[in-house]
């Protein structure tokens, strides 16, 4: 693999690009593997080198599979475990199972963002390992500058920086300001747990995505809220008293071994609204918005996201878009028409499981009418992505 150019490479000097994007995840390198497809000057600043595990479900619906195509990526070249089956569980240990409408597929962020991160390479993309501090736009340009004392100079900026981040906090976004109560842990174990599901086990305060990912790992990432947490000594006396109260977790957790060395945690995580365009910035990926882990659907978003930005940067670019205005205004009313009715929903099925009675009495009617569970899972996804 060609190295991630390091911020020296370029001795300090100004680089006029196309299109500079913060942040190498999934929404950002899916943009640059889009936009150097059609010859465009690409750069792409991520402070982490690859690969790098992260707190993440690691399940995708298999809508993106089309798109993952055009880009040339076929996850199950990579030991991506094809997922047909989901189940679900209560805090009082009820069970319920049912057939995902599109099935997914689970692959880890280790493996995807390196294959990704390989391809841009390939696609002559320029990756550079640095940290951007500030970025201003005057006279139509924007100007990104780094921790390690570069500005460099594009047309358009994508933010594709994550959960939260100081440059959040520097555009003084609304969703930063409020308080973010949440806590996410991700392990990998190797154990006994089918290939073909993904399931979501609540506890009290939380739930707890489990899937396998290539090399017959299995992938178990949870969210808890900070104030339910606080109350223990540490994860493992937090899992031994409020996550084992789930007589699935326990049973997976005590019959597995960790292959992670310790758990990886991230904090302050928040689902707040949040402007799919800040600054003249088109946000992508969870820098736009999140959906509630228990959806099991983010990674999905982040790459549907870059595709929505991709198409309209090159009709922008083309002068098919006659202003940045309407570029804007396409991007807002394409991602709102996208993903504002999942996020909503998201919102709602997350409250209601953070009900206990609630989600006890919900789970009691679909065992009794379990075709109502498929519908439920459709309002966090949507269709094949069409290319």
């Amino acid at each position: 693999m060609k190295k991630p150019i390091k911020a020296d490479s370029y001795n300090k000097s100004n680089l006029v690009a196309d299109v500079i994007i913060i942040g190498g995840g999934l929404a950002g390198l899916c943009n640059a593997i889009h936009l150097s497809k059609f010859n465009k000057k690409v750069l792409l600043i991520e402070k982490n080198e690859y690969p790098k595990h992260k707190v993440c479900g690691e399940y995708i619906s298999n809508e993106v599979l089309p798109y993952l195509d055009f880009l040339e990526i076929n996850p199950f070249d990579f030991g991506a475990v094809k997922i047909e089956n989901f189940q679900l569980s209560t805090t009082k240990n009820n069970l319920i199972s049912a057939k995902l409408p599109l099935g997914g597929f689970g692959i880890s962020r280790y493996q995807l963002d390196l294959i990704l991160s390989e391809k841009a390479i390939k696609n002559g993309v320029t990756i550079l390992k640095d940290s951007v501090i500030n970025v201003d736009f005057k006279n139509d340009i924007f100007s990104v500058e780094t921790k390690e004392n570069n500005t460099f100079t594009s047309k358009i900026t994508i933010g594709a920086f994550g959960k939260r981040s100081l440059l959040d906090v520097k555009m003084e976004r609304e969703f930063i300001k409020k308080k973010s109560p949440y806590l996410g842990v991700k392990i990998h174990v190797k154990g006994s747990f089918k290939e073909d599901l993904v399931a979501l086990h609540n506890f009290k305060g939380g739930y707890c995505g489990v899937s396998k990912v290539e090399n017959d790992a299995i992938n178990l990432c949870y969210i808890t809220n900070y104030a339910s947490f606080k109350k223990y000594k540490n994860i493992d006396d937090f899992q031994e008293q409020v996550v084992f109260k789930n007589q699935f977790l326990k049973e997976i957790f005590n019959n597995s071994q960790a292959i992670f060395e310790k758990p990886l945690t991230i904090s302050q995580i928040s689902f707040e609204t949040k402007k799919p365009v800040e600054n003249h910035i088109l946000m992508c990926g969870d820098s736009a918005g999140m959906i509630h882990p228990l959806c099991g659907n983010g990674m999905s978003m982040a790459i549907q996201s870059a595709q929505i930005a991709s198409k309209l940067i090159l009709n922008y670019l083309k002068g098919e878009i006659e202003s940045r205005n309407e570029l804007e205004k396409q991007y807002i009313r394409q991602w709102n028409k996208k993903f504002s009715l999942r996020l909503k929903a998201g919102h709602f099925i997350a409250m209601l499981f953070r009900k206990d009675r609630i989600a006890a009495i919900l789970l009691q009617i679909l065992k009794k009418l379990p075709f109502l569970l498929p519908i439920i899972i459709k309002q966090t996804h949507g269709k094949p992505m069409k290319i």
